[in-house]
């Protein structure tokens, strides 16, 4: 802070809390500047305090509040946490998320892509499971790796079906996996619920895999709407938690499909 005015005896304000008066010779004030304060003629004006010049704590506000302001895709998800009210559903919420783990240690690994989405099917569950059975501060970066971690599943799967994924796409979706996972998520598993409905249009094998996958799906999506609109009604999110397994359990059977072409290309 830093004041000046003409006619004040020195010494009333000075020093007090790092605060100076800079007084100018009333001969040297205009008619318009007898008028108002001036705060833009003082040579310098520090505080004393530790905090460093007046100029260098304005720059970090104006970094502060920059980043404060930067565009939301940049920003870390608001995750609400509103399951696990009570032992029992924690109990629920755990076992149901045992699932994923299974379905990672059965999924084909024959190539790069397809392993990768194995490893991420079984973080999934390991993620699922350490959130629901923790409590404290740590629940929020818990979930936040939940949430991360199911989109880099979906990532990972749209990658291993679908070889025309234009890789500047892939790029940007990783770089903001730790930010919008679920914009992540939406748009990869839009992705792939293409590819898996192109396929089945044309080879009646998977027709009644993918008309299980799509009940699965619409279950899931209800599920998942419910979960954030009713937070007190218990037991819906280890419900999803199984909707969502049956899902990804239908999406194996296009994976094998899709490493069998691979193989004999």
């Amino acid at each position: 802070m830093c004041v000046q005015r003409g006619g004040n005896p020195p010494g009333i304000l000075d020093g007090l809390y790092g605060v100076q008066i800079v007084r100018r010779p009333p001969q040297a004030l205009s008619k318009g500047e007898a008028a108002q304060t001036s705060f833009t003629d003082s040579p310098t004006c520090e505080h004393q305090n530790g905090g460093g010049t007046v100029t260098q704590q304005h720059q970090r506000l104006l970094i502060r509040r920059l980043w404060q302001q930067r565009p939301s895709c940049l920003k870390p998800i608001h995750c609400s946490i509103t399951c696990d009210k009570h032992a029992g559903e924690t109990f629920a919420n755990v076992v149901t998320s045992l699932p994923f783990i299974v379905l990672g240690l059965q999924t084909p690994r024959k190539n790069l892509n397809a392993a990768i989405y194995a490893n991420s099917l079984v973080g999934v569950g390991i993620a699922s499971g350490l959130y629901h059975s923790s409590r404290g501060e740590i629940r929020k970066i818990l979930r936040w790796a939940d949430y991360t971690m199911i989109a880099t599943t979906t990532l990972c799967l749209s990658r291993a079906v679908r070889n025309e994924n234009p890789g500047l796409l892939m790029a940007a979706s990783t770089l903001l996996l730790p930010f919008q996972p679920f914009m992540v998520s939406a748009v990869h598993t839009g992705m792939m619920e293409v590819s898996f409905a192109k396929r089945a249009s044309v080879e009646p094998e998977l027709r009644t895999v993918h008309n299980l996958h799509k009940m699965s799906s619409l279950l899931g999506g209800a599920l998942f709407i419910a979960d954030d609109y009713f937070p007190e009604t218990p037991y819906i999110h280890a419900a999803w938690h199984l909707a969502a397994a049956i899902g990804i359990g239908t999406c194996n059977k296009l994976l094998e499909r899709f490493s069998k072409e691979n193989e004999t290309n």
